[in-house]
């Protein structure tokens, strides 16, 4: 602008050297380029076809990455419909955890999860959580229809672990109840700006506690509406560890059947304004049914070709979603595993993704959501993961290779450990194959060498006689490794994790 402006000054100073004294001044080339050298742009402009078409395609790449958080949480309710035959506010657990033949992003296989999508369209909404007992706590968050965390529950959340009524307030909330009435009526009041949320409660067991005192704590989960809460309703419960639950998104058309539902049963915020209109070349208007075209469907799946290429790149480029955990005094790594990576400031804001000037679009699509779900409010100690996405040679992992990890006696996890097996295409279980992953848990079954660790096999085939050893590679994938309970000071401690080294 400062330099516009000096040009203009210039020109203008000319001109009147000119008229008042009949000097001529050379041009100068800067100005020469900023007025009068239009590249031939008319031209150029004319020979571009099929316009309209070229900017769906562009349009939908942008949206398909600015609507990730959206996309996600939607498909957890089309699953919740279509798989369990439920609706809004049911609640959804299991017996057992999760296996192959659920769609769930990089869930973990030792975990017996309660869940629900939930609307407070009809009014302010009720989620009571219950309080933790001598078995079974919670560990988890309520978010909004973006993934952005809204409370967490449980002992290290909102309730402190004596449970409560955590109460939704839609957007523009003007009910006869203060937020200080609302408070002195024993809720626990929360503005938000959705009308949709979810939930995700990890439970934690104690003292013997097994799933099925988990599946029994989450049928206690109560969802209703403020206007019910003089006599709730009965909730409805769908237990999934059998049926073949999928939440996961999907990069085709149906990617944008999932962004028109979120337009169509949420307020536009003032920050999807801009969105909201590039959706509309691809048949997405609010209040309208989503009938694209032949044209605007074939836009919609090129578009999410280079959508899902930006994120993925996002995701398996170092530096980006993902940074080393152990390196040298020099800032080299010592290892090839690898930590999150999040914006700078987000998890002390709690996962907004958005600061005072602008929305992190990319840091909130690949740096996370096109991997992970239901970031906590606030970031714990509880678990921690390491990503793995390279081998000790610094090689992608060869489904088709087998590889070995050496999980050491020190492991300093004082629950237990896990490292599960992920698809690289879809970031959930690879299907069709059992087990997904192995742990600390399996003790009674793995094979231990004489030092007390642990040597897993990843890989098509098992290496003889290491069958209860060995996770199955049926595709591309990678690795999270979990530690539940980590030691404290265990990062300072010196310990590592060794590298996935290649056998074949």
């Amino acid at each position: 602008m400062t330099k516009t402006r000096h040009v203009f000054g210039e020109s203008l100073l000319k001109h009147l050297l000119a008229v008042a004294f009949g000097v001529t001044v050379a041009t100068t080339p800067a100005l020469s380029q900023s007025f009068n050298d239009t590249g031939d742009i008319l031209a150029r402009s004319a020979e571009v076809e099929d316009v309209e078409y070229k900017i769906m395609v562009q349009r939908a790449t942008q949206t398909a990455i600015w609507g990730m958080p959206a996309a996600g949480m939607v498909d957890f309710l089309k699953g919740i419909r279509r798989d369990l035959g439920g609706d809004y506010n049911d609640i959804a657990y299991l017996n057992k955890p999760f296996d192959s033949k659920h769609g769930f992003l990089t869930a973990n296989d030792v975990t017996a999860y309660a869940w629900s999508s939930m609307t407070s369209e009809p009014g302010p909404l009720v989620i009571e959580v219950p309080a933790a007992t001598d078995n079974v706590s919670y560990f988890g968050t309520i978010v909004n229809a973006w993934d952005v965390p809204i409370a967490d529950v449980g002992p290290d959340g909102h309730d402190k672990g004596e449970g409560g009524k955590y109460l939704m307030l839609p957007p523009g909330y003007d009910g006869e109840m203060s937020m200080e009435d609302l408070k002195g009526a024993g809720y626990m009041p929360f503005e938000t700006d959705t009308y949709e949320y979810g939930f995700s409660f990890r439970p934690r067991l104690y003292n013997g506690a097994t799933d099925a005192d988990a599946a029994e704590y989450a049928q206690t989960i109560k969802i209703y509406y403020l206007s019910e809460a003089d006599n709730p309703p009965p909730n409805t419960y769908h237990e999934a560890s059998e049926v073949p639950y999928d939440s996961l998104p999907y990069y085709n058309h149906t990617y944008f059947e999932d962004l028109n539902d979120y337009v169509q049963n949420n307020p536009v915020r003032p920050q999807d304004k801009i969105m909201v209109n590039f959706l509309k070349d691809l048949g997405i208007e609010k209040g309208k049914p989503f009938e694209p075209t032949e044209r605007q469907v074939d836009a919609m799946n090129e578009g999410l070709v280079l959508a899902y290429a930006a994120m993925q790149r996002y995701f398996v480029e170092p530096g980006l979603a993902t940074v080393p955990l152990w390196v040298d005094d020099k800032g080299e790594p010592q290892n090839q595993w690898l930590v999150w990576d999040f914006a700078e400031g987000q998890a002390e804001l709690g996962f907004p993704y958005e600061t005072d000037t602008e929305i992190l679009i990319d840091d909130r699509a690949g740096g996370s959501y096109f991997w992970i779900t239901y970031l906590p409010k606030n970031l714990g100690g509880g678990t921690f993961y390491l990503t793995g996405l390279r081998d000790k040679d610094g090689e992608v992992y060869d489904h088709n290779a087998t590889y070995k990890l050496n999980v050491p006696t020190d492991t300093p996890a004082e629950d237990f450990w896990s490292i599960i097996v992920y698809s690289m295409e879809t970031k959930s279980f690879i299907r069709n194959v059992d087990p997904v992953g192995l742990s600390s848990r399996d003790a009674d079954t793995m094979q231990a060498n004489e030092d007390g660790s642990y040597d897993i096999y990843f890989g098509p085939e098992a290496p003889e006689g290491q069958e209860s050893n060995w996770v199955p590679t049926t595709e591309p994938y990678f690795f999270l490794f979990r530690l539940y309970g980590p030691a404290e000071g265990w990062i300072q401690s010196g310990w590592q994790l060794p590298d996935v080294e290649k056998m074949n």
